[in-house]
């Protein structure tokens, strides 16, 4: 308990402002006024509210988010083990060796450093989640988990890359076919326009030096409302990524083994549900590790694994008798909401790019960054749209590895490819979701490892129940586009900036903002709408 009182002690010392990190903090407050009146803040706290006093975002759920995500910019593998003991993960030897001291304190210092030792009353008042032993679970979950150095530009766009470049890839050509011919132009609509909102992001984590994660910019733009609405909102869309890699997996295993059938307790199972179960069970004990930085650098591979299968397509076309035979429909308006939500699902990695700009050792080249991730993201989805159409034409599956032919090696190549990538981004996309669900237990479960292998099972078999339900890839992967990714990495982007920016703003950036949210809700309806109907056809 004493250590615990000097750590809290050391968090509420008094940061020494320049005079321009002072005007930027009063700027910053002048137009946050409503972030602190919705934090409830009592006590002596209130009376300095007029004088810009902000509260810690990190005292706030989801506590975990930032570190949690961070391991999707992680490169140096460490030590694997098993849930065990209070920690959820292992710690390492080198770890208070490479903790920087900007990543070490920055979740517990408030959104606005104090301008004088008056304000530093109200930050010892103010209220957050279970704080005593949720304290200690978040100092825990921090001190133990490997921190890495900054990024190097080189590693920064690798990251970038990485993360825009995903499963969507699989399924360009089907879009392509949805939507038609002049559909693709929407790919680099969207391609634009993401990363315009990926710009806009940057810019609300500059209007603050507290401002490290997506959940942190909603609660300085709307309030403990939007932080919470924003964390749900991604931790919804991890999940259903989750979902889409069981589907993936499974869809994937039964063509290799399409006559596996058995009757269970009277009930019939057809290849495709077997294969499901299967894949559940082979990826549940990713989900029980306690340190997920061999995953995460083992799935910076991912880059290598899509361009493997992407290889074996133009393999196939070449060296086959499937062959090159541009055909189609040069535009289908009433498939085109379709088109959308998968084009759109391509492009969301929205919830990566705060992390990857608090990496950077030049945070100033994250601009170059996101233009040549995403310009590379773009090239890669549209080749890959035009070939797999043009090689199966209408004939073509929501992933097309599944028209292939199976009699090829390089077929074999790439339905293996996708069958083992998901036992990386599995684990690491359901984490996140497992720690924020954590953080919600009461403070005498919060480091129960009973409770944490129960929540991360019941979620992860949770998944296959959805997968089960709903094994469309195609519509599941059009959903989650048009109705998650159109908010994260269109919408909601633009409405922060808005709102934190207020009265800053020209006319031309105005008018843009409100542009792209409007359209992107109304994408989002129609998007949706189409992706539900279009299920089970």
């Amino acid at each position: 308990m004493k250590q615990l009182e000097e750590e809290l002690g050391r968090d509420r010392a008094i940061e020494i402002e320049t005079d321009d990190e002072e005007n930027e903090a009063e700027r910053v407050c002048h137009d946050l006024d409503n972030y602190d009146t919705e934090s409830n803040i009592t006590g002596p706290s209130r009376a300095h509210s007029d004088d810009c006093l902000n509260p810690d975002p990190s005292n706030f759920w989801p506590q975990s988010y930032r570190d949690s995500m961070d391991m999707f910019t992680g490169v140096t593998p460490p030590t694997v083990s098993f849930l065990k003991g209070s920690s959820f993960f292992l710690a390492s030897e080198k770890a208070s060796q490479s903790i920087l001291p900007e990543s070490s304190s920055s979740l517990s210092k408030p959104l606005i450093s104090p301008l004088n030792s008056d304000l530093e009353i109200g930050c010892t008042s103010l209220p957050h989640i279970n704080q005593p032993s949720f304290s200690e679970f978040t100092a825990s979950f921090s001190d133990e988990q490997p921190h890495r150095e900054k990024c190097t530009y080189t590693q920064s766009v690798l990251n970038a890359v990485n993360a825009l470049c995903g499963i969507g890839v699989l399924s360009t050509p089907y879009a392509l076919k949805e939507g038609g011919w002049f559909s693709i132009g929407l790919l680099f609509l969207f391609g634009a326009i993401t990363c315009y909102t990926g710009l806009l992001l940057k810019k609300c984590l500059d209007s603050s030096p507290r401002l490290k994660t997506y959940p942190d910019i909603g609660h300085a733009a709307f309030g403990l409302t939007g932080r919470i609405l924003i964390a749900v909102i991604l931790y919804v869309e991890l999940y259903s990524s989750c979902v889409e890699y069981l589907i993936m997996m499974s869809d994937n295993l039964s063509a290799s083994f399409p006559n596996m059938q058995m009757d269970v307790f009277g009930i019939h199972l057809d290849s495709y549900q077997i294969c499901a179960i299967i894949s559940t069970l082979i990826i549940l004990p990713t989900v029980w590790l306690r340190n997920l930085r061999l995953l995460s650098y083992i799935s910076v591979g991912g880059v290598v694994t899509l361009v493997l299968v992407v290889a074996c397509l133009v393999w196939a076309g070449v060296s086959s008798d499937v062959g090159f035979h541009p055909t189609g429909k040069a535009i289908d308006i009433t498939r085109l909401p379709i088109t959308i939500g998968i084009f759109s699902f391509c492009y969301g990695s929205h919830s990566v790019f705060p992390n990857i700009y608090s990496s950077m050792r030049e945070p100033s080249r994250f601009p170059s960054v996101l233009i040549i991730s995403f310009v590379t993201a773009g090239f890669l989805y549209a080749g890959v749209a035009v070939f797999g159409y043009s090689m199966f034409g209408e004939a073509i599956k929501p992933q097309f590895t599944l028209n292939l032919p199976t009699n090829l090696e390089p077929s074999k190549i790439a339905g293996w490819a996708v069958v083992v990538a998901p036992l990386t981004k599995f684990g690491l996309s359901m984490t996140p979701v497992a720690l924020g669900l954590e953080e919600l237990l009461p403070a005498s479960y919060i480091q129960s490892t009973t409770m944490s292998l129960l929540i991360r099972t019941t979620l992860v078999f949770s998944t296959l129940i959805v997968a089960l339900t709903v094994p469309y890839f195609g519509s599941v992967m059009a959903l989650i586009g048009s109705l998650l990714v159109m908010l994260v990495s269109v919408v909601l982007p633009c409405a922060s900036s808005m709102q934190i920016h207020a009265g800053r703003l020209s006319k031309l950036e105005i008018i843009t903002s409100t542009a792209v949210i409007i359209m992107g809700i109304c994408f989002a309806m129609v998007g949706t709408y189409s992706a539900v109907s279009s299920m089970g056809k």
